[in-house]
């Protein structure tokens, strides 16, 4: 079974339209492409410093990409 690329993956996390202070945070720990914020967990976003809400904000645009933490794929 072939690995589907997403489109999205190389995009900068601005395509996003999340809060500036969480875009901060993630750009503060060199996480800059969807592709480097799809890869976290939730446990390694929080150890960031970013709140629940922040996180299910996040959860949330990826989903809308076909995308989810931890490398997860939606077709």
């Amino acid at each position: 079974m072939a690995k589907r690329k997403n489109e999205y993956v190389e995009s900068k996390i601005e395509i996003l339209d999340l809060e500036s202070d969480v875009i901060k945070v993630l750009k503060d720990n060199k996480i800059d492409t969807i592709g480097l914020l799809w890869t976290q967990t939730r446990k390694s976003l929080k150890a960031l410093g970013l709140k629940d809400s922040d996180i299910k904000q996040i959860i949330i645009k990826l989903q809308l990409l076909g995308l989810d933490l931890n490398k997860k794929i939606y077709n």
